[in-house]
């Protein structure tokens, strides 16, 4: 989907929605206590099998003049930002962002996981989604801050949760919410479940 296209639509449905009612279009029971331990990232099924081909290694590198690990096992990155800086979307973590994202038909980048997201706009998503009943994966971005700094820019899209849908991204939580009232997103799923 084109870029425009994506842009056009955030608007109308901002404008249409608004931030505050995202989270109160599907009702979820807040009040229920979940126990649930978040797996690591590189747990994630077909994503470690996708970083692991890369044989990418934990490497230091600087942010704000410390030294630290980039990564939790799952896609590293290189100071290479105009200064020095922090380059968040390195060659390999766009190629593993690539591979991971055609190997799953459907894919929500996330704060939490779908047993256990940890934003009202995050459970939205899962909520619609689990109410088609297709086959989805998840991926926690508060995790790994430079996984979350490199999907916004793989998407060039600066908020989560993220949805691609048949390797195309779809849009952010209001997108998907005014897609799901309108019928776009059953249409859209099904079709990429045909595919």
């Amino acid at each position: 989907m084109a870029m425009a296209v994506v842009q056009a639509r955030a608007a109308h449905v901002v404008s249409a929605v608004g931030a505050s009612a995202a989270s109160s279009v599907l009702s979820s029971d807040s009040s229920s206590s979940c126990s649930v331990s978040l797996p690591p990232l590189s747990s994630v099924r077909n994503l470690s099998q996708s970083v692991s081909a890369l044989r990418l290694q934990r490497v230091p590198v600087r942010r704000n003049g410390n030294m630290r690990q980039c990564g939790a096992g799952f896609l590293q990155c290189r100071a290479s930002g105009p200064q020095g800086g922090y380059g968040a979307l390195s060659p390999e973590m766009k190629e593993a962002l690539d591979a991971f994202i055609a190997a799953n038909k459907v894919v929500l980048f996330m704060k939490g996981n779908k047993n256990f997201p940890q934003c009202g706009f995050s459970n939205t998503c899962v909520q619609i989604l689990n109410q088609f009943g297709v086959p989805y994966e998840t991926v926690n971005i508060l995790e790994d801050d430079s996984l979350r700094q490199g999907v916004k820019e793989y998407s060039n899209w600066p908020t989560f949760p993220q949805l691609y849908i048949d390797g195309e991204f779809f849009g952010g939580c209001d997108i998907t919410i005014e897609a799901f009232k309108s019928g776009e997103l059953k249409e859209t799923l099904d079709k990429a479940m045909l595919s």
